[in-house]
């Protein structure tokens, strides 16, 4: 019976995000759960962030949505188009905001914002001490905001509020936390060399980090990707996932307010076809950052 009831619970849940946010056609994929002995604290677990409940009417969420524009320089700025394109509320497929869509024209002020920060700018430059301070504040306005963030989340992923509130917002806190405390623990070496020879390591921020993130876990998969990058001395243009754009240039907002320089991280929100591709390729993008999932891995039969 537990059996059944956890696999139920689990389908149910991996239905319901699949189609809620992608129609195209996967490979069909079985999966099957096994529960053996006494599995009851692990039944409730799942039961808690389980979409059990998706047929209550469903709480109109009390967050303002402030930010919808494309974030380049330090500012948010319309998309060169004027375009936009909705953000849907996963609940009811009502439109929760309409927020900018970026051109390819639009991406190329992004990285070469992001440039001219890395190149010209005080944030390679700075003590790897000043830059652990930015992101600590970082971290702590992420906790002063949390059930804000959590809202957000929530409202445009449609995952439990719960689990955002209380899992997810803070683990995010901590990463930065974690990330802060490596920017000056990250040194080169001395290496012992035959000879007269002085060998001698040095790591040094890369440049422009291209960075495209999916959509069902949004904060974390921020958290991974630019808390290193900055913590190294990066610059960072981002692509959040068009079905999720919201908690990412809202906690990017914060992150100026914690006192990072302007350009050192742009936020373009965007289809893959446009953006992600033009970012993947260009020129002026020294690394590029992305996570694929399984169903990607088989749709490309890589």
């Amino acid at each position: 019976m537990a059996t059944r009831r956890i696999t139920s619970l689990l389908s149910r849940s991996l239905r319901s995000s699949i189609g809620l946010r992608h129609c195209t056609p996967f490979r069909r994929i079985t999966y099957t759960y096994l529960v053996l002995g006494n599995n009851s604290r692990w039944e409730r677990s799942i039961s808690r962030f389980s979409t059990s409940a998706a047929t209550e009417e469903p709480i109109t969420p009390n967050v303002e949505i402030k930010h919808t524009k494309l974030l380049i320089n330090g500012q948010f700025v319309d998309s060169a188009s004027g375009k936009t394109f909705p953000t849907l509320d996963p609940r009811t497929g009502e439109v929760i905001a309409n927020v900018s869509e970026a051109s390819v024209e639009d991406l190329d002020r992004a990285v070469a914002a992001a440039r001219k920060a890395f190149d010209e700018g005080p944030w390679p430059k700075m003590t790897a001490y000043e830059r652990s301070k930015i992101l600590y504040r970082f971290a702590d306005l992420i906790e002063k905001c949390n059930d804000e963030i959590a809202t957000l989340e929530t409202w445009d992923n449609g995952k439990p509020f719960e689990q955002a509130a209380q899992i997810e917002v803070p683990m995010v806190a901590r990463l930065f936390r974690y990330y802060a405390g490596w920017a000056d623990k990250i040194h080169g070496l001395t290496v012992p060399a035959d000879g007269a020879y002085h060998v001698q390591t040095l790591h040094e921020p890369i440049g422009v980090c291209g960075q495209i993130i999916p959509w069902n876990f949004p904060l974390l998969m921020y958290a991974w990707k630019i808390g290193p990058a900055l913590a190294t001395g990066n610059a960072v243009v981002m692509k959040p996932a068009e079905l999720t754009p919201l908690s990412a240039l809202y906690v990017s907002n914060l992150l100026h307010e914690a006192g990072l320089p302007p350009g050192v991280v742009n936020i373009i929100t965007g289809f893959g076809a446009t953006v992600g591709a033009g970012l993947a390729s260009h020129m002026d993008v020294d690394k590029v950052m992305l996570f694929l999932s399984i169903f990607l891995f088989f749709l490309l039969d890589v």
